[in-house]
């Protein structure tokens, strides 16, 4: 499944591994330096002002302009339409 995360960016839920509070991420040095790795690595992809949420992928870092608990519910969304039955094959 996939999750939009704003400004044309769509990624794949399965390579997500974390999703994180922009406030967070500048406050910590560590994190600081991840991302300033994957920007000189040409990694980082979204907007570069009015950032909300950091997504963390296995390949590279998104930037989003939506807020982390927006992402969350899209997320959440996706899990439980992947965990509906399908009936389709029934209609008919």
């Amino acid at each position: 499944m996939f999750i939009h995360i704003g400004d044309d960016n769509v990624i794949q839920s399965k390579d997500v591994i974390s999703i994180i509070d922009h406030s967070v991420v500048t406050s910590s040095g560590i994190m600081e330096k991840m991302v300033e790795k994957a920007t000189q690595q040409h990694k980082t992809f979204g907007p570069t002002d009015e950032i909300k949420s950091v997504v963390v992928t296995r390949e590279n870092i998104y930037y989003s302009s939506l807020s982390v608990s927006t992402l969350k519910k899209r997320a959440s969304m996706i899990s439980t339409i992947s965990k509906l039955d399908d009936y389709s094959d029934e209609i008919e």
